[in-house]
């Protein structure tokens, strides 16, 4: 009998789990981008951006619910529309999106760890590849462990933040005109920009449901910690953003690289160093948790014969699937060090929207073929099929 996948992830893991790949790197970078094309305007961008990947949340969450299983897109699409290769190729985007993503993240790691030790670019991406694989190896438990613990640091980092800013959010009442009332088109316009870039920042959600076979009472579990992450990092982007109109100018946060940094160096007698070192805990953890997602979802394919099945091993030992795991760190190392990853990292974005749109699609084909035809029922997924086509459209055109 072949060893399965070890439960032990309570609620309040994967809500953390969740909660740490969804901030990943997001908010620490891309807060400044969204305040370049929002302006003033950027908490409702983020709040925006909150609304529209809803929808999509809204499938995953049922869906993961009734099919909670590794491998969870490619699951969704073959049980909606019996397409063995529309199955695996999903299966394949998403495993492909999450290693050029780990690769993205490991490049951007030699710029921040340089501050602290001066090393070449491709010893620090080898030793942080071999580091975090090993890690993914070694156990879920433990992987997880050091998971949660980062998203913890990451959320320290953000009530520096708050805390750094708190005294000047007061401010933004006295012209929220400015801040909350956008009444131009020019205004809206950019909105939905600023809103397009920020959608990025919630990508991440996605990922917990390959992690569905390692969750105690998955049924019940899955679907709060959805629910849970995107209500916690939604109200955490907003905030923050509210937090940066109040406490820095828009010259300076514009187009900022390390917009959080920004924030409490300017505020406060906080080190910045330590601030840095924070936003490097966010960018490591975003790379083991690709990891560990992209080899659930190999496990998960490989039991459903559409990758090879010895990529379905677990060991005996460390109850993971060491040689999906060994795949993909081999991967992203090989990404890391050898390919350009701008185009990539565009093409995967819109791999993953693709990926979305099937499995909104799946819940609405689902839903309609098992009799739950209600508005909400049909309405909600229909939307988010129609939301990610036009993102699609927007991104192949810019």
């Amino acid at each position: 009998m072949s060893t399965p996948l070890k439960r032990t992830l309570t609620l309040s893991q994967i809500t953390l789990y969740g909660v740490g790949t969804i901030l990943g790197a997001g908010i620490y970078v891309l807060l400044g981008e969204v305040a370049l094309v929002s302006g003033t305007f950027t908490p409702v961008a983020f709040l925006v951006a909150a609304v529209v990947v809803s929808f999509s949340a809204y499938s995953y969450r049922h869906l993961a619910r009734r099919f909670p299983y590794s491998a969870g897109e490619a699951v969704y699409v073959q049980e909606a529309f019996s397409s063995l290769q529309l199955s695996r190729a999903v299966g394949l985007a998403i495993v492909f999106s999450g290693i050029v993503s780990a690769a993205t993240i490991a490049r951007g790691f030699t710029g921040y760890f340089a501050i602290l030790v001066s090393l070449p670019d491709a010893m620090m991406i080898v030793l942080l590849i071999v580091c975090l694989t090993g890690l993914a190896t070694w156990g879920v438990k433990q992987s997880v462990f050091v998971a949660v613990a980062t998203a913890v640091v990451e959320l320290f980092g953000i009530a520096l933040v708050i805390w750094a800013s708190f005294d000047f959010l007061p401010t933004l009442l006295d012209r929220p005109q400015q801040y909350f009332m956008p009444m131009t088109l020019p205004a809206w316009s950019g909105i939905a920009a600023g809103a397009f870039i920020a959608f990025y920042a919630f990508i991440g959600f996605e990922d917990m449901v390959n992690m569905a076979e390692e969750v105690t009472d998955p049924e019940k579990n899955m679907f709060r910690a959805i629910v849970l992450a995107l209500l916690i990092t939604s109200s955490l982007y907003i905030i923050v953003a509210l937090c940066a109109m109040a406490a820095v100018s828009m010259d300076d946060l514009a187009g900022a690289k390390a917009p959080l940094v920004l924030i409490v160096e300017q505020n406060t007698s906080f080190p910045a160093g330590i601030m840095a070192l924070i936003s490097l805990v966010a960018v490591v953890n975003g790379a083991l948790l690709q990891i560990i997602m992209c080899a659930r979802v190999l496990y998960g394919m490989g039991k459903r014969q559409m990758v090879p099945a010895v990529l379905a091993s677990v060991h005996s030992g460390t109850q993971t699937p060491v040689l999906a795991t060994l795949l993909v760190g081999m991967l992203v190392l090989i990404f890391a060090l050898t390919l350009p990853l701008v185009t990539l990292a565009k093409m995967t974005s819109t791999m993953i929207l693709g990926v979305f749109t099937l499995v909104n699609g799946a819940l609405l084909t689902l839903n309609w073929r098992t009799g739950h035809r209600g508005t909400i029922e049909l309405l909600l997924p229909a939307t988010g099929v129609l939301i990610c086509l036009i993102f699609i459209i927007v991104q192949l055109l810019v």
